[in-house]
């Protein structure tokens, strides 16, 4: 893609009053999952996930597979799916995912070295041009010092040197934690970010003590994480509430033995201790909406109290991951939080 048509695909999303976007992970091609399979309807923007990060800074897609080579939509590689999918539909934005678990001992050591900073915003900016795409999204989990959250806003300063904001797209993925949260200056972060991707899920599961609605929005509890405390935090600490995209989970998290949040952890069914929003609600089992906490669950069957997101729950705006919703579009979490959004 050219800059002058990249810079105007950038500016025309600028007028974009909602983002409804969704994460797409490369390893979902071995599933027979496809790109092409979404509704892009309602959707404007795929993350593709995940690229890794090298100890000298250097970003490289993580399988070339998936990536560049499977049988996919006519087209080779997932990736070459999505750039085709970009020309069909002039709305729809597709930005490279950088980090997620693989990187998460590399990111520390590159953010906080300027040689290392730089050969990353580089390297990912040669990616970017050679795939057509519109920008990236950096997943590192998560800067968990003061001195993390330093290197991550020089991380993100040093990238926009390379990848202006009038012709590439910028975004984060953080946890909605404020003892993570707090370690990085939000609001000078955000203004190098086109979006803050708030990762308002997985605040319980086989790794906690006790069950709990993984994807609350309210907290049961004064010291339980939510989405919506989370969010807050970010805008009491000077970020626009309009740079912050709420992510909503397309899987249910379980817990056997227990009937509901607040018991002790007897262990988990599913998949790791989750299963695919498809597959829900479990069979023999009746979906109910936790009103105070908004969040939807099932109870018995193989999945114990099984906790998650409905229709009657979304408030949108990105979703992880695409291919585990629902067909129906009625029960679609995606197509329910874009008509939510332009309702609103």
């Amino acid at each position: 893609m050219s800059s002058s048509s990249r810079k105007s695909r950038i500016t025309s999303a600028a007028h974009v009053i909602y983002t409804n976007a969704v994460y797409w992970p490369n390893y979902r091609v071995y599933n027979g999952d496809t790109p092409g399979q979404l509704n892009y309807g309602c959707i404007n923007r795929v993350y593709y996930a995940f690229a890794n990060v090298m100890p000298d800074g250097g970003v490289l897609l993580s399988d070339e597979y998936a990536d560049a080579r499977a049988p996919c939509d006519g087209v080779q590689g997932a990736l070459g799916s999505l750039m085709h999918l970009k020309a069909r539909y002039p709305h729809l934005q597709v930005l490279l995912s950088i980090g997620g678990g693989e990187s998460a001992e590399t990111f520390p050591i590159v953010a906080s070295n300027a040689v290392l900073r730089d050969n990353f915003a580089r390297s990912a900016r040669g990616l970017v041009e050679a795939s057509g795409l519109d920008g990236i999204d950096i997943v590192w989990e998560y800067p968990c010092t003061p001195q993390q959250g330093n290197d991550f806003l020089a991380l993100v300063a040093a990238i926009r040197i390379h990848l202006p904001e009038d012709r590439y797209l910028l975004t984060a993925a953080l946890p909605a934690a404020k003892p993570i949260l707090q370690n990085i200056d939000l609001q000078q972060t955000s203004a190098y970010l086109d979006t803050l991707n708030l990762t308002a899920y997985d605040f319980f599961g086989d790794w906690t003590h006790k069950s709990g609605h993984h994807a609350q929005l309210y907290a049961i509890n004064k010291d339980e994480p939510s989405g919506a405390s989370g969010a807050q935090y970010i805008m009491s600490s000077g970020v626009p509430g309009k740079k912050i995209l709420l992510g909503i989970p397309l899987f249910g998290r379980s817990f056997l033995h227990v009937t509901g949040p607040g018991h002790k952890n007897r262990g988990s069914g599913g998949n790791d201790g989750s299963f695919e929003y498809s597959q829900l609600p479990r069979k023999g089992t009746k979906e109910q909406v936790d009103k105070r906490a908004v969040a939807a669950q099932c109870v018995g069957g193989d999945g114990g109290f099984v906790t998650y997101d409905n229709p009657d729950t979304v408030k949108g705006l990105f979703y992880w991951s695409a291919p585990s919703d629902a067909k129906d579009t009625k029960r679609s979490l995606v197509a329910t939080g874009f008509k939510t959004l332009h309702s609103s």
